[in-house]
């Protein structure tokens, strides 16, 4: 396996990984619930989708990571791009993680009824955290590695160009919640964010199935890998080749 398929791998892996926070749609449900801090039931499923989306968020880094060596040998100040806007929405999603998390420990220590607004405020700023670190950031890393993959050709081009319009649609999504046309989880805000999830899919399944399509780039990484060995045009000009003793190479 070369070092380019490895990468190509592993990115892949990471990409389908940013899937695993799929549960917490259902896990979730019960911080919902009006009354949750005072009442009665376990915890689990709101700490698992905790951990779900943990494993997330490092993933989030991981793809950025692993694939910027690639994508700055086309374009390094968008390959930079991609890893700040990768890592902040990673902390977008951490920071959602603290206010449920936060939620649960209320409710492990027995908060009462008044304790029910500090609730309902928790939750709002996770669902605002959500909203601009799942919803709107994403929309940013498809135009950024969308735009260097469609140029630099190191998947089909068909790929990027999902992540390039699935990026509008998802803005959309996110500015038609934010100013209440619907609410966050509703068929309209699913409708427009099936793009750029099938981008993301798509995208992790080639890298792991295909890898790096042959490229410039792929071609340059390979000769870099590849150690040639000495050579007469490596030595200074004006300068000749030792001469070998035979008596010492016979030894």
């Amino acid at each position: 396996m070369t070092p380019l398929r490895k990468t190509a791998l592993i990115a892949g892996t990471l990409y389908l990984l940013t899937f695993a926070s799929i549960p917490t749609l259902t896990l979730y449900g019960p911080v919902r619930e009006p009354n949750y801090i005072a009442g009665p039931g376990p915890d689990t499923g709101v700490i698992w989708g905790g951990v779900l989306e943990m494993i997330v968020a490092l993933a989030c880094i991981g793809t950025a990571i692993v694939l910027h060596p690639v994508l700055k040998r086309h374009n390094e100040g968008l390959a930079l791009g991609f890893v700040g806007i990768r890592v902040l929405e990673a902390a977008t999603i951490i920071a959602g993680i603290v206010t449920l998390m936060s939620v649960v420990t209320l409710r492990q220590a027995g908060a009462g009824p008044e304790a029910l607004v500090t609730g309902q405020a928790l939750i709002a700023l996770r669902d605002w955290t959500f909203l601009l670190g799942q919803g709107f950031l994403p929309a940013v890393n498809a135009l950024l590695l969308g735009t260097l993959l469609y140029q630099s050709r190191l998947v089909p081009q068909i790929l990027p160009l999902l992540g390039l319009i699935g990026a509008p649609l998802l803005v959309t999504s996110a500015a038609a919640t934010m100013f209440g046309l619907w609410d966050q989880v509703s068929p309209a805000s699913a409708l427009l964010t099936i793009p750029i999830a099938l981008w993301e899919f798509s995208l992790g399944a080639y890298l792991i199935a295909k890898g790096f399509k042959p490229s410039p780039i792929t071609a340059g990484m390979a000769a870099t890998n590849t150690t040639a060995p000495t050579r007469s045009a490596d030595i200074p000009p004006g300068r000749a080749m030792p001469e070998v003793d035979n008596r010492t190479r016979d030894r």
